[in-house]
């Protein structure tokens, strides 16, 4: 148990140290951002004194390290600071300032619109992807598993705005079933926010369902080969009592891990699909933000990203230890 525990905390250290790199990429990428927030703000009338009064009002005049430590200060707390895009700089620092809305404020119902988007598309990817990827085991080489391989090569080869829009062309042109663009708002009831988000769920569940499936079907396969799965044949079980009770328990190790994966990229992937059916997510402000050169908003949506997709790997290494006796109990 000590030695499962160390494991666990060594990947916890390392997964934070590999967040604050992430942090100091992040901060210098947005930094090597063409063009200036405050040139941009002010247009074509914007003049030298005008330019640097907005840079000192918003601490783009101090060095480099100075500001990264201090961002990375403030967003370990939840603060990244309020968007530029938000400022009123005719009364900066006066009775306007108050009505300023922070980075947090904006970025906390996008995250969760991104969050419930990944869940319905989880919801319906990981049950599809286990069930076709043990029947594909199951009935192995056989035309069921041709056409899931077929199916699933293809769904992984198409890019996801060539999927979204075939989708939105047979499900919202050709027949009107679901809308074709994700209107979400806050009094909205849950079968109209699903209703509304299924279409995109639908394109991110075309997407992982392939890697998941294959996954489940490689490992499976393997085991297959095992002398226990012989012995159980040997004692006259059937086919899908040994693959279910006895290949399954034995394959959700590298299962488990595909899945963690994938939902993180369900969460930190989303942005061209957000993008395509104009659902109101953390990806959208993303890409909205870096059209504005909106720097703080930039910022606090790639390091939500990047913590994302880092606990949720973390998560697949934890549970990988704890599914896989042989991680549990090293020599």
């Amino acid at each position: 148990m000590n030695s499962v525990l160390g494991i666990i905390l060594k990947r916890l250290a390392l997964g934070l140290l590999t967040l604050l790199i992430v942090s100091l990429v992040i901060f210098c990428a947005v930094e090597l951002l063409p063009g200036d927030f405050a040139e941009a703000i002010l247009g074509q009338g914007a003049t030298p004194e005008a330019v640097a009064a907005i840079r000192e009002q918003l601490g783009l005049d101090k060095p480099l390290v100075y500001r990264y430590l201090s961002w990375l200060g403030s967003a370990a707390t939840g603060d990244f600071g309020i968007s530029f895009a938000q400022l009123n700089f005719l009364e900066f620092g006066g009775q306007g300032a108050g009505n300023v809305i922070t980075v947090a404020d904006q970025i906390r119902p996008r995250f969760f619109n991104t969050l419930f988007l990944a869940a319905v598309a989880a919801a319906i990817a990981v049950p599809l992807s286990l069930a076709i990827g043990i029947l594909a085991a199951l009935f192995r080489n056989s035309i069921f598993d041709r056409v899931a391989n077929v199916a699933t090569l293809t769904s992984i080869s198409s890019p996801e705005f060539f999927v979204a829009y075939i989708l939105i062309l047979f499900l919202a042109v050709l027949n009107p079933i679901l809308p074709s663009l994700s209107n979400i708002y806050a009094d909205m009831t849950f079968i109209q926010r699903l209703t509304s988000t299924l279409l995109p769920a639908l394109v991110l569940t075309l997407v992982v369902t392939a890697h998941m499936m294959r996954m489940t079907r490689a490992a499976i396969i393997n085991l297959l080969a095992s002398p226990y799965i012989e012995m159980a044949r040997l004692k006259g079980l059937s086919q899908t009592r040994v693959i279910v009770v006895h290949a399954l328990p034995n394959a959700l190790a590298p299962i488990i891990n595909v899945i963690a994966l994938n939902l993180a990229y369900l969460v930190t992937g989303v942005v061209v699909v957000e993008v395509v059916f104009v659902y109101p997510g953390v990806g959208q402000l993303f890409v909205d933000s870096v059209k504005i050169r909106d720097i703080p908003l930039v910022q606090a949506c790639c390091l939500i990203f990047a913590a994302a997709y880092i606990l949720l790997n973390l998560l697949a290494d934890v549970m990988s230890i704890l599914s896989n006796p042989r991680l549990r109990h090293p020599k």
